[in-house]
């Protein structure tokens, strides 16, 4: 068997899939802000930067920033902030389902090493997630990176993750669907990478994960193939 001391998760589009329709979200943010709705919500999500805000007090100005984009493109001027109010306040962060191969992928890793996971969110959104698919108790360790200053692909959350787990980075394999922020930055830390892509995605370029998934169920075999 493959010699892995820990093996880590990331949580959104890894673990699970987001099942709320982008539609009630994306107007009933106008709808909360009292606000005549214009343009689509692939507008938002091509206007929002993929980069996490830096701390969980950002995530409304990055929200705002990405509903006043669309606003220029339609030519309004708008309370931005309100409609990012608007959005937080629909979204249903227990609105979540296991990925395909998910839960067997952690029953696996379970059987394997202690398990832990590493996610960008904060904990008051991400336990909401954890809740609704019943992995409260499921791992030996979790690190919610959107409550410490530096978030993936930061090397800072990989290291206390690791710390917590007891594990040095070389034994370590860290599971996830962001060749950025999960790939980039497990291997950043030291940490082999499981890549299991959630857009049907299938060139990881420079970033040369060591196991490239198609299905989260392929890490059965990753963790108890030979070499």
């Amino acid at each position: 068997m493959r010699g892995f001391t820990a093996i880590l998760f990331d949580l959104d589009h890894t673990l699970c899939t987001h099942e709320q329709d982008a539609e009630t979200v994306y107007y009933g943010a106008f709808e909360v802000a009292g606000i005549e709705p214009f343009g689509e919500p692939d507008a938002l999500w091509a206007a929002l930067s993929d980069s996490p805000p830096p701390t969980p007090d950002d995530r409304l100005a990055y929200l705002a920033d990405g509903f006043a984009s669309v606003a220029d493109g339609h030519g309004r001027s708008v309370d931005a902030r309100a409609l990012a109010r608007g959005f937080d306040e629909v979204v249903d962060h227990s609105a979540v389902a296991f990925r395909e191969g998910a839960e067997v992928a952690l029953e696996a890793a379970r059987a394997h090493a202690p398990v832990g996971l590493l996610t960008n969110g904060p904990a008051h959104r991400q336990s909401a997630k954890l809740e609704a698919l019943g992995l409260m108790d499921a791992f030996d360790a979790v690190v919610f990176a959107g409550d410490m200053p530096r978030r993936k692909p930061h090397r800072d959350p990989f290291e206390r993750a690791l710390d917590e787990l007891g594990v040095e980075a070389p034994g370590a394999l860290y599971v996830g669907d962001s060749l950025k922020y999960d790939v980039a930055g497990a291997k950043g830390a030291g940490l082999r990478v499981a890549w299991c892509p959630a857009d049907g995605e299938d060139d990881p370029g420079e970033h040369a994960p060591e196991y490239v998934l198609g299905s989260l169920a392929e890490l059965v075999d990753v963790l108890g193939g030979s070499g």
